[in-house]
């Protein structure tokens, strides 16, 4: 069965996240430079199913565009064009890095594991997926 898999793209980093197959649980797939994110979808692609990306577009408090806005639109224009048969869904990713840093502390996790960005990003994608997964289930 395939997954979905959900996207929080950086200008350095990007973090991953992938259901199981049966759509029920998101889990964290790492992250990746974000030079290297197309490649790696590929690879990733041709293991494993996938029938939906997600992807987070950061937008400021009042639903405005922030600096990285035009960097996500830039990464979903690059995502269509080399996988133009998987469809896309943008998803507002606003408050998901505090979220994230918030679970690393309830999870006891040492300062220096919290310095960790990347792991930041790959909780970031985790929580953009479990969001959408009980959206989608209510």
């Amino acid at each position: 069965m395939p997954r979905i898999m959900a996207i929080d793209y950086g200008k350095k980093r990007t973090g991953l996240a992938v259901t199981d197959p049966l759509k029920i649980i998101a889990s964290g797939l790492g992250t990746v430079p974000s030079h290297e994110l197309i490649p790696y979808l590929k690879k990733y692609f041709a293991a494993e199913p996938v029938e939906l990306i997600l992807i987070g577009l950061p937008r400021n408090l009042d639903g405005s565009a922030t600096d990285a806005t035009a960097l996500v639109e830039e990464c979903i224009r690059i995502l269509q064009k080399h996988f133009p048969d998987m469809p896309l869904k943008k998803v507002d990713e606003r408050f998901t890095s505090k979220m994230a840093f918030q679970s690393m502390l309830d999870s006891g996790m040492k300062k220096k594991d919290r310095q960790n960005k990347g792991l930041v990003d790959e909780i970031s994608a985790t929580i953009i997926l479990q969001e959408y997964l009980q959206h989608t289930a209510s």
